[in-house]
């Protein structure tokens, strides 16, 4: 039986791990591949711990932040990779869209995460969602025959943003991570530029697993991730 493959794409290197390192750790451990690309690796406005270092340089930051970000990938049972456009701000050609497709049409994923359309207080999260559908829809041509290679359709969801109501972000598919809560805080940890944030996003996974409860009636979940569907998903009967 073939294996389910996830691809998680961030605007940056970090964003994977606070808002879907339970789900990818969930989607490994039942046999699944994961792939996690980052657009950019957040060298200019998302690693203000590595900055406090006197002489330090773009470069220079850039290569902690990919030793991060691969470190907590592989806490999850994830690789990692970035197409490194640059941020703040993160601004992607048809260049960068193709090179996203080309990866897509080679991996072929099932299941598709990425940002949600709209962030007040990130100016690279909807751009990122801008290139990830539009390489999506590339991905697989319409679904109908096409003069280039393709890829079929996946499954598109969006992770939580870091305030959801403010995003036009309504959950659709709740995660219980509760098994894998340990390998979230262990990927977490990897990413020393952002330290400032493992405590939010472990309460946060705290709460939607209340939530998550609430849902189910399943008191045995304890942590959970949020995501919201952009497109339905298919089942055979309710």
């Amino acid at each position: 039986m073939e294996s389910r493959r996830m691809l998680v794409v961030g605007a940056h290197s970090a964003d994977f791990v606070w808002r879907a390192a339970g789900a990818i750790a969930k989607h490994t451990a039942a046999g699944g591949e994961a792939r996690v690309v980052s657009l950019s690796y957040g060298e200019r406005g998302e690693s203000g711990e590595l900055w406090k270092v006197p002489g330090q340089t773009v470069e220079n930051v850039k290569k902690h932040r990919h030793a991060e970000a691969t470190e907590a990938a592989e806490a999850v049972g994830a690789s990692f990779e970035s197409l490194d456009l640059g941020d703040y701000p993160l601004e992607v050609d048809a260049v960068g869209v193709t090179a996203l497709a080309e990866i897509m049409r080679d991996y072929k994923p099932h299941v598709v995460l990425t940002h949600a359309d709209k962030d007040p207080f990130n100016p690279d999260h909807p751009v990122a969602y801008t290139v990830v559908a539009k390489a999506r829809l590339l991905t697989a041509g319409a679904v109908v025959d096409a003069g280039f290679r393709t890829a079929p359709p996946s499954e598109f969801l969006a992770f939580e943003p870091h305030q959801p109501e403010l995003c036009g972000f309504t959950p659709s598919v709740f995660v219980d991570i509760t098994e894998v809560f340990e390998q979230k805080k262990t990927a977490m940890s990897a990413m020393k530029a952002q330290s400032y944030l493992q405590q939010y996003y472990a309460e946060r996974a705290d709460h939607r697993g209340n939530h998550a409860r609430k849902v189910t009636g399943n008191k045995e979940i304890r942590q959970a991730e949020a995501f919201m569907r952009f497109v339905p998903n298919v089942v055979g009967a309710l």
